[in-house]
């Protein structure tokens, strides 16, 4: 690495500890980072949650009698009309989703996941904490460059403090 990419790295670490300005020529962007929407979770039946698409009955056809109609194949079997119940999800009563320690973690990996050259397979994320949850990312040998290992370690922090404000940890 040469002498002017490691003072360029020291000289933006200081100003960000500092808040000072940054050289203009030397500065590096960061990647920018992905908007994080609120979650969806899993249902664990406390609080309904309203369907994203309103359910309709499926059209009969006016040429077939009435029980013609309903032993079509592509009617729908009452089991299925059952399963589209209103999802349920317990919040806090500030309005954050309940949820457990995997589901946040799925929902770590997959905003990680919308990063440039993020590995496909041997990255995995671990949840931990109460209060304040915090996930740490590990990666299998050989799965990314240490480099990339690291920009997305340095992402992590602000994708947590984004999901932070929706979600909070079920005990």
């Amino acid at each position: 690495m040469s002498d002017d990419v490691k003072d360029a790295g020291l000289v933006a670490m200081i100003s960000s500890i500092l808040g000072g300005n940054k050289r203009a020529a030397d500065s590096v962007a960061p990647p920018p980072l992905v908007e994080v929407p609120p979650p969806t979770a899993p249902t664990n039946g406390f609080e309904p949650v309203e369907p994203s698409a309103p359910d309709t009955p499926p059209a009969k056809p006016e040429n077939k009698p009435e029980s013609e109609s309903e032993n079509a194949p592509d009617a729908v079997p009452a089991a299925a009309k059952s399963a589209e119940l209103p999802a349920k999800i317990a919040t806090t009563p500030d309005g954050k989703q309940l949820l457990p320690a995997e589901a946040i973690a799925d929902l770590v990996l997959g905003e990680l996941r919308k990063m440039e050259d993020f590995p496909a397979t041997g990255a995995s994320v671990t949840v931990y904490g109460y209060r304040h949850w915090n996930a740490m990312i590990t990666f299998a040998p050989f799965s990314t460059t240490f480099r990339n290992a690291t920009r997305f370690r340095q992402a992590m922090p602000d994708i947590v403090f984004k999901l932070r404000r929706f979600v909070e940890l079920e005990i």
